[in-house]
């Protein structure tokens, strides 16, 4: 067992937890006590105070040395988007792929990533997908680069059966091909470690919404600096490096900004960002490594408990190849996941069974109520 921490005292942090077994944080995390008390106040300022905007601003940046720190990234490097698509969508756009050039990946990863590349068909770029076996790593990704590969783009944990890639090694094979890298961490972060620098990707993308427990409409972009030739697909006042103040357009003034905010226009989502703020500060109490280990075990539990029943796990089973909180059991979804909400039990529907997915707030008894629940119903179909 892995050091843990206080996960009954946090669950009245995640009031929704003691009143569901709420197994669906890979879909959308419960809201905590700390960002609804942020979001609160932001409605409350903006609704006594008329909405003093500079210093909600001020927050945001506030939240944006957060972000930075918890990604090992510097502030400058940080860009806010609406979720991951969009992110993905710039990234796509900014690297300069030309007619000929070819991206990378893997066959069956989220979809919202892949139309991003596959959009650059317009110009000439092609898509190639891959195999995805249980282990990807730079060695695996190196069989299938050609002269012609000029990005690689793939998720750090899939959403459909919680594989979870060594992003790193991929990263430096990139680096050592001249291959631009791409990483959705989506499903990860706030879960699982992430660390941009380690992964030395161009660009890392992902919403706020699961692991990190701010309610949709909120997302990030790191763009390696490295790159300073990527460019945005679209400009605004915002995107350029200095934004004229007396909000004239002019041709002399369309240097883009030294930062990744050449990737932002504006407005932002104020709230949302104010509300990651104390998301954060809530994930750094606790540890994101103890989450990490914590979420491991509940999934061991969890593998065991399947075993017992005779349900098959989709994905892998392997602590170097699995997610920590994203399992995937494998009963039909059109018949189970209508079954576990009458039964106060919340998982999501995908495409090879119903997914399991953990939060930092799960527990134990969450995973023996699921497992009660299943061997009842599967006792019934079997009578």
């Amino acid at each position: 067992m892995a050091k843990s921490y206080d996960v009954a005292g946090l669950r009245d942090v995640f009031p929704s937890s003691k009143k569901i077994t709420y197994l669906d944080s890979g879909f959308q995390a419960p809201m905590c006590v700390p960002v609804k008390e942020k979001l609160e106040q932001f409605i409350a300022s903006s609704f006594e105070d008329a909405g003093p905007k500079s210093g909600w601003i001020d927050e945001m940046e506030e939240t944006r040395r957060k972000l930075a720190s918890f990604i090992n990234a510097s502030p400058e490097e940080i860009a806010f988007t609406k979720n991951t698509s969009e992110a993905m969508n710039i990234a796509a756009n900014a690297l300069g792929l030309k007619e000929g050039d070819e991206v990378l990946m893997l066959e069956g990863d989220h979809p919202n990533n892949a139309y991003a590349f596959m959009n650059l068909a317009q110009n000439g770029v092609s898509t190639r997908f891959v195999p995805m076996p249980e282990r990807v790593d730079g060695a695996y990704v190196a069989q299938y680069v050609q002269d012609n590969t000029k990005a690689i783009s793939m998720s750090l944990v899939t959403f459909h059966a919680g594989h979870l890639f060594d992003v790193a090694s991929v990263g430096r094979l990139c680096r050592e091909r001249g291959i631009h890298f791409v990483v959705d961490v989506m499903q990860g972060i706030g879960v699982t470690p992430v660390d941009v620098k380690a992964i030395g990707a161009t660009f890392v993308g992902s919403g706020t919404h699961k692991g990190l427990l701010v309610p949709q409409g909120l997302g990030f972009l790191y763009w390696n600096r490295e790159f300073a030739d990527a460019k945005p697909a679209y400009m605004a006042a915002i995107t350029v490096e200095n934004p004229p103040a007396d909000f004239i357009a002019r041709h002399d003034n369309m240097a883009l900004a030294a930062t990744a905010r050449r990737f932002e226009i504006g407005n932002f989502n104020l709230p949302g960002a104010m509300a990651l703020g104390a998301a954060l500060d809530l994930i750094n109490e606790v540890g994101v490594h103890e989450i990490e280990a914590h979420c491991y075990d509940l999934g061991d539990r969890l593998i065991a408990g399947l075993d017992k029943l005779g349900v098959k796990l989709v994905g892998p089973r392997d602590r170097k190849a699995r997610a920590p909180h994203i399992y995937v059991a494998a009963l039909p979804a059109d018949e189970w996941v209508p079954f576990l909400e009458r039964m106060n039990v919340r998982v999501s529907p995908e495409r090879d069974g119903i997914r399991i997915s953990l939060g930092m707030f799960s527990d134990a008894a969450d995973i023996d109520r699921f497992l009660k629940v299943a061997d009842e119903k599967l006792a019934s179909i079997a009578a």
